[in-house]
């Protein structure tokens, strides 16, 4: 898959938990997911997108949607990240070459001030009970993401 297009399935890729416990997205089929992939642990960004998720968790419960943020961050790495910052949302680490993201195709080369690298497209899916992708946000932009996520789960 070259980049998650809504209506595919989601590849069933195993991610593994802090805990050592791998999950696949099949382990989620008959709820609605939302696996947001963002680059690294403990920056900015990617704190208040992991902490704006954490704010909403309740309503995407109520929601009947489970949330996973995913990053290529160590087991360790998200544990601390995690009781840093009191973050109730499950991590996952998909460290593997050949991994979920890489599938997906948001694990890319990236550039930066003339520096070449592979790194993580902050990208969001919302996967349907049925395990196809309803809605695929790309390239996302931290502020409100996390309420516009949890709008169009509420509407699936």
């Amino acid at each position: 898959m070259s980049k998650p297009t809504v209506g595919e399935i989601l590849p069933d890729i195993a991610l593994t938990l802090p805990d050592g416990t791998a999950v696949k997205p099949s382990d989620y089929a008959g709820r609605k997911l939302v696996l947001f992939f963002y680059p690294k642990d403990d920056t900015p960004g990617c704190t208040t997108e992991n902490l704006d998720f954490t704010a909403l968790a309740d309503q995407f419960a109520a929601a009947g949607t489970t949330l996973l943020g995913v990053s290529k961050d160590s087991a360790e790495r998200h544990r601390k990240f995690a009781a840093k910052h009191g973050l109730t949302v499950p991590l996952a680490t998909d460290a593997e070459t050949g991994g979920l993201s890489d599938a997906l195709g948001i694990w890319t080369e990236k550039v930066n001030y003339g520096r070449t690298y592979m790194g993580m497209v902050r990208t969001t899916l919302l996967v349907g009970a049925d395990g196809r992708i309803a809605k695929v946000w790309d390239k996302v932009k931290v502020r409100g993401h996390a309420a516009a996520v949890l709008e169009a789960a509420q509407a699936l």
